[in-house]
């Protein structure tokens, strides 16, 4: 099994896990980690660059380590992200933007810590390719 095809099983094991809400919110981190033009950060790589120039990048970087993950709080992450962005995602997720943040807080570092296994981003854009892949069967 080639490392795109581990990806895309992955977010898919994530994504049949989610139920109503849960779902919504995996969509709606799947748009987050997709391409800058499809409303996304540029992947997991992009994730990373926000996160360091908004001085939190020991905490990204935790999640994506094989150590214990840090804390993030809503407040944090709507920094990072911006309203637009998260406005976005509780949109589709069904939820109003206060409590998006508060699930982003709570369900991202674990997240990226499933998604990274091994502690290292996958290279070459694969991440991206697979959630790309992901968005494209359940839009």
């Amino acid at each position: 099994m080639g490392l795109l095809d581990e990806i895309v099983g992955k977010i898919s094991g994530l994504m049949s896990r989610g139920e109503g809400e849960q779902s919504g919110l995996l969509e709606g981190v799947m748009q987050l980690l997709g391409s800058k033009e499809s409303g996304g950060v540029g992947g997991l790589g992009g994730l990373v660059r926000l996160f360091q120039e908004h001085g939190l990048g020991g905490i990204v970087s935790s999640w994506i380590g094989t150590g214990e993950n840090q804390p993030i709080s809503a407040d944090q992450i709507q920094r990072v992200l911006g309203s637009d962005m998260v406005r976005g995602i509780a949109a589709r997720a069904g939820i109003v933007p206060e409590e998006m943040s508060g699930k982003l807080a709570e369900f991202l570092p674990g997240i990226i810590d499933r998604l990274t296994p091994d502690g290292t981003v996958p290279e070459g854009g694969l991440l991206e390719k697979g959630v790309e892949f992901l968005k494209g069967k359940i839009s």
